[in-house]
């Protein structure tokens, strides 16, 4: 039963990555390089053509004085429970699809779904010019199909927690890759999807698109202001189920085209409230 909601979840999500792995079998695989890469997608197929001429494309570099804060915004709510995990080569990232009942996130008093997470090395949001060692989507769904992704993004560092205890699920990943099949599968498991989730202070939010073809433009973007390490041996991790094509697999940022990015900062929320109250008194 596991495993049909894993596959269910996995077709449900393959605009993530377009179904990549059948549409490299199509001829019309996606990749990273000149031939393939973001410079062609909206090229390539008639269903990528918004890749090439959407107006609110991501990822974006995120610059301070392109930055408002919204005093309107709230902290970030999340609740995560513990449910099945399995590891995919997903051939354009390494992903993790979650069973049932991973978890939700509320965003302007919407519901998301936490369906899966994905890695992409290095990031494909830049923080004021600055592009990080690796960057974590956690997307999650709404019933109306529209995408909420959470991304996390890392320096090289100390080892990230949560992929030291995915380390053997990863070599096996790599493993399978060796042996021919592209497109692997790993059981993981019971996950407590709350060990993944990351506290945080400060947060961007923008809306834009999916990062991958067919690059749809209805996704809210948040990104988190805390930059986290994860190790250099973890990152190789991370690339080596992959195909050499696609290790290095950050699409480059998209023009902001007049877009708002709005910033919540937990310190300034509370320093204002407690201005507020100063007042009122």
């Amino acid at each position: 039963m596991v495993m049909l909601i894993i596959k269910l979840c996995l077709f449900a999500m393959a605009p993530l990555c377009t179904a990549a792995a059948n549409a490299q079998t199509q001829g019309i695989g996606f990749g990273y390089g000149s031939r393939n890469g973001p410079n062609q997608w909206g090229h390539l197929n008639p269903h990528f053509t918004e890749c090439s001429v959407g107006k609110l494309q991501s990822p974006i570099d995120i610059q301070r004085t392109q930055t408002f804060y919204n005093s309107t915004l709230e902290p970030l709510h999340r609740d995560y429970y513990t449910t099945n995990a399995t590891l995919v080569n997903h051939v354009c990232n390494v992903a993790m699809f979650f069973a049932e009942g991973a978890g939700d996130v509320v965003i302007n008093n919407k519901n998301y779904t936490l369906m899966q997470m994905h890695w992409h090395t290095p990031s494909e949001h830049h923080i004021h010019g600055v592009q990080y060692a690796a960057e974590l989507h956690m997307v999650h769904q709404a019933k109306d199909g529209s995408f909420a992704v959470v991304a996390s993004l890392f320096k090289i560092g100390s080892e990230e927690p949560f992929l030291s205890q995915m380390k053997d699920k990863l070599v096996k990943l790599k493993e399978e890759r060796l042996k021919g099949n592209q497109t692997a599968q790993v059981e993981v498991g019971k996950i407590n999807t709350r060990h993944i989730e990351r506290k945080t202070r400060k947060y961007f939010r923008y809306f834009g698109s999916l990062t991958t073809p067919p690059c749809s433009e209805n996704v809210s973007w948040t990104i988190l202001g805390k930059v986290r390490s994860m190790s250099k041996e973890q990152v190789e991790l991370l690339r080596s189920p992959l195909d050499i094509s696609y290790k290095k697999n950050a699409r480059p940022c998209q023009p902001l085209n007049g877009r708002r990015v709005e910033m919540f900062h937990e310190r300034v929320t509370k320093k204002e409230t407690g201005n507020k109250k100063k007042k009122l008194n």
